[in-house]
């Protein structure tokens, strides 16, 4: 059914168009109505452990760092995270985007996958695209990421991808300390 301006659904159905299509998978903007599905990937132990706890215990919670994170970043930056999920039978996965952190020069890639749906090649695949889409679309020419020195899964993809060390870094959130990786693109 075609979207026209007196459809009430037509901003929803605009909301949930890809951003990043690959052999196998669909990457777009995350919407509140994603705030099930991120309630889940937050608390996650891993989540918890690698990227951090974002105190997102509620609903309602999830629904707000969807607000002031990836959906602000959109409408600030232009770019985000990305809900990442299967192309063909549409199964959220996990997140996978872009983060202009206040305490970067550049660009960050950050990923994260239910654990489910880890050691099948998802997040080589949605991180290759996003930043495939970061230098065609968004202009990049570097990226960074952060990681957690004993995060080997996510040290051995970003070698894949072509990062390198570069220095450690303490966060101004928490005080903890991380890796510092960068590409050029």
């Amino acid at each position: 059914m075609p979207c026209t301006p007196n459809k009430r659904n037509c901003a929803k159905f605009a909301a949930l168009v890809n951003i990043i299509n690959t052999a196998r998978l669909a990457l777009r903007e995350l919407t509140l109505a994603d705030a099930a599905f991120m309630l889940k990937l937050l608390n996650e132990p891993a989540f918890v452990r690698f990227v951090g706890d974002r105190g997102v215990r509620t609903l309602a919670q999830a629904r707000d760092y969807l607000l002031q994170g990836p959906i602000n970043s959109y409408r600030i930056h232009g770019f985000g995270l990305y809900l990442v999920e299967l192309k063909h039978v549409p199964t959220p996965l996990g997140i996978c985007g872009l983060i202009q952190r206040d305490f970067l020069a550049d660009v960050d890639i950050g990923y994260a996958l239910l654990p489910e749906f880890t050691a099948q090649g998802y997040a080589i695949e949605a991180a290759t695209a996003v930043m495939a889409y970061a230098k065609a679309s968004a202009g990049l020419k570097r990226l960074v990421a952060i990681v957690a020195p004993d995060n080997q899964r996510s040290l051995s993809l970003l070698g894949k991808l072509g990062f390198t060390f570069e220095r450690m870094l303490t966060l101004p959130a928490d005080g903890s300390t991380c890796a510092l990786y960068a590409a050029n693109i």
